[in-house]
């Protein structure tokens, strides 16, 4: 439902799995009652004014300060939406196993260009994996490989030592970038260079030609990349709003 907070919703009576809930993002969307909290906070000090959607964009923001050192301004005025299905995820969320022109593609019905793509892939250098995102590179590749070759070999010896074989009896995390993992920054692209994109949806842009170039660029050029990355947060920010008088503000 784009930008506007509709991620946010629990599922009730009559709509019994919202976006939240679906099986991608539940439990790999966390900190909602950070969110809560700063929503009662704001409700305090300034009622009925400051949208949950802008809210999400502002601790996105913050964030990205907090944990990149990248500081951008946000444009404000989103309107809170009143639908979220769970069944759109699918069909609007990149999957870990995308190739590079999925991506392309993906984020093109979105309005974000290829280089867009390629540069807000660099999130990925914080944050986490559960191992059934990524585990057919290690185990069950294809019918000629049981290892994707496009990952490095001691990169894979280390993610099976984390990751047990199918039929997994646990499913646990591993860093998506491991050498900063809780540092934004352009490591992600040298990680790439180096075979060690862990889900496929990262080693494909290094191993497609069509964003090979974008992922060399952003490897070799760090405040380049960190500038392109703040405008893009900023275009991915207002994928869809509601503005003016559609949606609400709501209370919670």
């Amino acid at each position: 439902q784009g930008c506007d907070g509709s991620v946010l919703l629990a599922s009730r009576p009559g709509n019994p799995r919202s976006e939240r809930d679906n099986l991608v993002n539940n439990p790999s969307l966390r900190g909602f009652e950070v969110i809560e909290e700063a929503k009662n906070q704001i409700e305090d000090a300034c009622p009925q004014t400051v949208s949950c959607a802008d809210i999400l964009a502002f601790a996105a923001r913050d964030s990205v300060s907090k944990v990149g050192g990248i500081n951008y301004d946000v444009p404000s005025g989103r309107r809170d939406g009143g639908v979220s299905i769970g069944g759109e995820v699918i069909g609007n969320l990149p999957g870990p196993s995308f190739s590079a022109d999925e991506l392309v593609s993906s984020f093109s019905r979105k309005g974000l260009s290829a280089d867009e793509m390629v540069t807000l892939s660099g999130a990925h250098s914080i944050g986490v994996s559960h191992c059934g995102s990524f585990s057919n590179r290690l185990y069950s590749f294809s019918d000629t490989a049981t290892q994707d070759p496009s990952l490095d070999s001691s990169y894979a010896e280390t993610l099976k030592g984390k990751c047990p074989p199918p039929p997994p009896t646990s499913d646990p995390t591993v860093s998506l970038e491991p050498s900063t993992p809780i540092r934004l920054d352009s490591k992600y692209y040298e990680a790439l260079i180096n075979h060690r994109g862990l889900l496929t949806s990262d080693q494909t842009l290094y191993t497609s030609q069509s964003t090979r170039a974008m992922v060399e660029s952003n490897a070799y050029n760090a405040a380049s990349w960190a500038e392109k990355f703040a405008l893009a947060m900023v275009r991915m920010g207002s994928i869809e709003v509601l503005t003016g008088s559609d949606g609400e503000i709501r209370k919670q």
